[in-house]
């Protein structure tokens, strides 16, 4: 960075070279050119640079709650151009010194939490990291630009165990929203049978009805139309006719079950009896 020609030397830019005069320090030298006659016992000690740098700490702890993480701080620093001494000649190893109090911050911070809190927790372990390592090397001619806590990462069974219970909780939720929606379903599919049964129930009381007012309209006809004929006879003669109507419909259907009922004129009579009465029943209680 710094190239002798005769007694000049060059210093790039962001970058001071510390000059020394028979052993001792003497000047700072800033970018550019300068002499440096060697004769007069002047020699450039060596250069220090001024840019931004970055060093990531990765350290090992445990939590309050037994959990042995690691955690991953990244440590943006550089030295200060005014105490270009102090940065050139106290510290032998700055990365070394800045990662030993960051380990004593860390270790004496992350204790103290729970695991869950100490992810929820990152800036304030940062902000500790970052003031003490303030405090500590401004004295050597650092100064500390930003400290960033980038990770924390649990032992990989401690991670696997989380997930685990992450996603029993997340089923869990799941069945609770999938049963309610089931609920739901069945309540509405028994509002409709309900409804449903309720508006076919008034389609069969309505098609009784008819079916009352239609046989009554005929019996009367036919009597007046008959002389000598009673109600029960017709009614009779049209219960008849309706069995065997109803018998053909069964018979000629092709895809019909088998129904085994008395047919023979007895068994008739009573059946006309049957309906006789439940619709005469029926029209004495009209829906």
């Amino acid at each position: 960075m710094g190239n002798y020609l005769c007694c000049c030397i060059q210093v790039d830019q962001s970058t001071v070279a510390i000059k020394e005069r028979f052993g001792k320090f003497d000047d700072v030298l800033e970018p550019g050119c300068h002499c440096l006659p060697w004769f007069l016992g002047s020699q450039m000690a060596g250069h220090l640079s001024l840019r931004l740098q970055q060093l990531d700490v990765k350290c090992e702890t445990k939590t309050k709650d037994n959990v042995f993480v690691n955690v991953v701080a990244s440590v943006q620093y550089r030295a200060i151009a005014d105490k270009a001494n102090d940065a050139f000649y106290k510290l032998t190893n700055t990365r070394s010194q800045i990662q030993a109090y960051v380990f004593d911050v860390i270790r004496a911070s992350v204790p103290k939490l729970n695991l869950d809190d100490a992810f929820e927790q990152k800036n304030e372990i940062a902000k500790a990291v970052e003031d003490e390592l303030e405090k500590a090397m401004s004295a050597y001619g650092y100064e500390i630009v930003q400290t960033l806590i980038v990770d924390i990462e649990p032992d990989e069974h401690v991670k696997r165990a989380m997930n685990e219970i992450n996603a029993a909780a997340r089923l869990r939720v799941a069945a609770n929203e999938k049963a309610e929606a089931e609920k739901i379903l069945q309540i509405k599919r028994a509002e409709g049978e309900a409804e449903a049964k309720y508006l076919s129930g008034l389609g069969i009381a309505r098609q009784r009805q008819a079916i009352v007012d239609g046989l009554r309209d005929s019996v009367l006809g036919f009597s007046v139309n008959v002389p000598g004929t009673t109600a029960k006879d017709v009614m009779d003669m049209v219960l008849v006719t309706q069995y065997f109507d109803t018998m053909k419909e069964i018979g000629a259907a092709s895809k019909s079950s088998a129904v085994f009922i008395p047919h023979g004129p007895g068994a008739v009579r009573d059946v006309a009896s049957q309906i006789r009465d439940g619709l005469l029943q029926a029209s004495q209680h009209p829906s």
